[in-house]
């Protein structure tokens, strides 16, 4: 993986021949599996993993948003990590959740932690072992880093970015792009309008990685986001629907290819597509007014 900017990934042979590093009660290495439930979690995960459910673990239900600083550090603490743990993060959906825990991390600071290449679906696919048995780790201390704002994008932001000229980059099918839905089918329906940013392009999520959940070389990234790379130069700032897409293609920008000035929009299209006065575009052009 030396090839990439930053050493963020790991591969699923790297962890497996750790594992007894993971299962151990000391602090140093943990694994985590995050899944928008821990149903999966539950029936099999890689030995040693602790499981995170996305919506009740890393959301604050009541705002709407990512953890309070003191929430994420007491979630650490109590799943025994430290701020000095070498955290491995892995998840369905080809790392969708993993991703945004992974940018919520770094956006408290976190140093060591990486994503498991591939996810939990590739884990399974090839055969490494598993259990159904939950791991306990006696409870740290952690102490999180004020939040990193450089990392993320509010609403004002996107609509500076507008005025700009900044790139956006909407991660979501072709299908939300225009309008035609407003969610994955099966997946809930947050936003009263479809369609997307003025001057958003439309590059998918699934994009960024190939048929078996991992991620393309950084060569392969870079074409992939040529010519927003050749515009991004101030910023360049990445949106889904609630966030966790998004966070797959920020982690792609930021951290694999090096466009260190790529923000994730985390309100993504759920704020959006539901603000009054918000201009949006329909269809599948990125102009508009």
């Amino acid at each position: 993986m030396s090839d990439y900017a930053n050493d963020v990934l790991v591969d699923a042979d790297w962890v497996e021949e750790r594992l007894d590093e993971f299962r151990s009660d000391d602090p140093a290495h943990r694994l985590v599996e995050v899944d928008v439930d821990t149903e999966a979690y539950d029936a099999e995960h890689a030995p040693g993993a602790i499981g995170f459910n996305w919506e009740t673990d890393l959301q604050d239900q009541t705002r709407r948003d990512i953890l309070s600083k003191e929430d994420f550090e007491a979630l650490n603490a109590d799943h025994g990590i430290s701020e000095d743990s070498t955290v491995v993060l892995y998840g369905d959906n080809s790392n969708w959740f993993a991703a945004y825990t992974y940018w919520q991390y770094k956006y408290y600071g976190h140093d060591d932690v990486k994503l498991l290449d591939g996810g939990r679906e590739y884990w399974l696919e090839n055969d490494y072992s598993t259990t159904d048995e939950v791991p306990e780790f006696s409870e740290t201390t952690y102490a999180a880093d004020e939040p990193d704002e450089s990392i993320r994008a509010y609403r004002e932001d996107v609509d500076d970015a507008i005025d700009a000229g900044v790139p956006l980059v909407d991660v979501r099918s072709p299908e939300e792009y225009s309008g035609e839905i407003l969610a994955p089918p099966g997946l809930q329906e947050t936003a009263q309008r479809g369609g997307h940013i003025p001057g958003a392009r439309n590059i998918s999520w699934a994009s960024v990685t190939d048929d078996d959940g991992t991620f393309k070389t950084s060569d392969e990234l870079e074409e992939l986001y040529d010519d927003v790379l050749a515009e991004g130069d101030d910023e360049i700032v990445a949106y889904c629907r609630i966030g966790e897409r998004s966070s797959v293609a920020w982690f792609a920008l930021h951290e694999l290819v090096g466009a260190d000035q790529t923000v994730n929009y985390d309100g993504s299209w759920t704020e959006w597509g539901n603000l009054v006065r918000a201009p949006i575009v329909t269809g599948s052009e990125p102009g508009g007014e």
